[in-house]
């Protein structure tokens, strides 16, 4: 599925290497085109659920999304990225087997927002399983995890139901009051965090949610990171 906007079909387009979900992908999700001023493009890897790629970690995976990227570059795609930041542990599988940029995680922008903040201050990482991340998936895009704090939202009853288990509806108020709770308890946690990274692509419509909660800190999430991207390769 491609979006063009009117009057922008000269615009580069984004392609997006899809896991194989069934929840709601509402505005601001990077499954929603409606999210993005510029044409996106998706590509599902057929059997790739989130339990496989985020509790299982799962490396027979890999192919299959290469094989999806090449077939989003054959379509027109000039940059791609993935719609789960657990697959940083495959960064350099795909970047050194794909023939354009790929922008595989949100986790990859720890590092511009390790730049920006005080040197005795740290990043903090809402991410869907913290269990699951682990020190694998920050090395394979060059960060030490022991730079980072870390919550996750396991325990969280919506956001797990929904984005890990697969239900198939969204109560995007519950959702947003438990984005609220893991952001509070991150920073109370720890008072030195100056910046917070979304792990996951699904958090991204409740950015604003963690940016007020937090007391205003700056926000990444995989949307920032597309933006930022796509305009990588076009500018004004």
């Amino acid at each position: 599925m491609t979006r063009h906007l009117e009057n922008r079909y000269d615009q580069p387009c984004v392609g997006i290497i899809m896991l194989d979900t069934c929840f709601p992908r509402i505005k601001g999700d990077i499954g929603n085109p409606e999210t993005f001023d510029f044409p996106v493009q998706f590509k599902v890897v057929k059997g790739a659920s989130p339990e496989r790629i985020v509790l299982q970690a799962d490396r027979s995976l890999i192919q299959p999304f290469i094989e999806a990227g090449r077939s989003l570059i054959l379509n027109g795609a000039k940059i791609l990225t993935t719609s789960c930041g657990f697959l940083a542990l495959f960064h350099n599988e795909l970047t050194q087997a794909l023939s354009v940029p790929v922008f595989s995680s949100s986790l990859l922008q720890i590092h511009m927002a390790q730049s920006i903040i005080k040197r005795e201050q740290k990043v903090g990482v809402i991410t869907a399983h913290k269990t699951s991340l682990s020190p694998e998936h920050f090395a394979a895009v060059g960060i030490d995890h022991n730079d980072v704090e870390i919550i996750g939202m396991e325990g969280s009853e919506e956001f797990s139901s929904v984005f890990i288990k697969g239900k198939e509806t969204l109560d995007m108020e519950k959702c947003g009051k438990e984005m609220q709770k893991a952001a509070l308890k991150l920073i109370q946690q720890n008072p030195d965090i100056g910046a917070i990274v979304l792990e996951c692509t699904n958090m991204p419509p409740y950015s604003q949610i963690v940016h007020t909660a937090t007391g205003g800190l700056p926000v990444f999430d995989m949307v920032t990171m597309i933006n930022y991207a796509h305009s990588t390769i076009r500018h004004k």
